[in-house]
């Protein structure tokens, strides 16, 4: 849903800045969002969401309902990932928004050939994650994301809000601080939707050919495109 009226980059970046100086480095997700619920409207913000659980949305549409949430169809999620989607839709005080790739998988497998996750995963997740929710993000002011600082080394420094040069807009991670025993628990609490894959050994959830289960003091996403040396899908970096 694009905003009414999208304010400039400079007003954008001095809004970050001036988020990123009042809520500091650990500042609670409630205190987090109630800060973008006062500065941003409702039709500004997007959520980013894998749907591994529904913590973020959750914890979003209590001070920002209808609130639009981004999933990436990227066309090779995993069943329990696309019933963790709907399940979201049906309860939670949210609007999905089904980000979808230029081209259909077998659209790409014609023109780049089959399987282009197994050969070349960094182009693959461009095509697929990378380049539509780019296009999606041009219609907001803002984004949040779940991204936690405990998920790997390369997130450990992840504010709490910051500037997104690549997207042009405010990014704004509430649960950077939590770790993933928080978020497991905050979902049983409220009772909140969650995909039955992460009691399955899978604590980042990612699409089925490049996703395995995590061994017992594993990284928490050593089962993301294991095997390569890629450790992000470029959403992030």
């Amino acid at each position: 849903m694009t905003a009414t009226t999208k304010r400039s980059q400079d007003e954008l970046k001095a809004l970050a800045e001036a988020g990123a100086a009042e809520l500091g480095w650990d500042a609670s997700a409630q205190e987090v969002i109630g800060w973008v619920a006062r500065n941003f409207a409702v039709e500004a913000t997007a959520v980013a969401c894998s749907m591994a659980d529904a913590v973020l949305p959750a914890l979003v549409a209590d001070q920002l309902p209808g609130v639009d949430v981004l999933f990436l169809d990227t066309g090779y999620h995993f069943p329990e990932t696309y019933a963790t989607r709907n399940e979201v839709a049906e309860n939670l005080r949210v609007r999905i928004v089904d980000v979808t790739p230029k081209q259909t998988v077998a659209e790409q497998d014609a023109a780049e050939g089959k399987d282009l996750f197994s050969r070349d995963p960094g182009r693959c997740c461009a095509l697929r994650k990378v380049e539509p929710l780019h296009a999606s993000l041009a219609g907001y002011e803002l984004w949040f994301t779940g991204v936690r600082r405990d998920e790997a080394p390369t997130r450990s420094s992840t504010p709490l809000v910051t500037w997104d040069e690549k997207n042009g807009l405010v990014k704004v991670n509430p649960v950077a601080p939590w770790s993933f025993e928080a978020l497991v628990q905050y979902s049983e609490d409220n009772l909140l939707p969650v995909n039955p894959l992460l009691a399955q050994g899978y604590p980042s959830i990612g699409c089925a050919p490049c996703t395995r289960p995590v061994a017992p003091g594993e990284d928490p996403r050593a089962g993301r495109w294991s095997g390569t040396d890629k450790t992000e899908c470029g959403l992030h970096v």
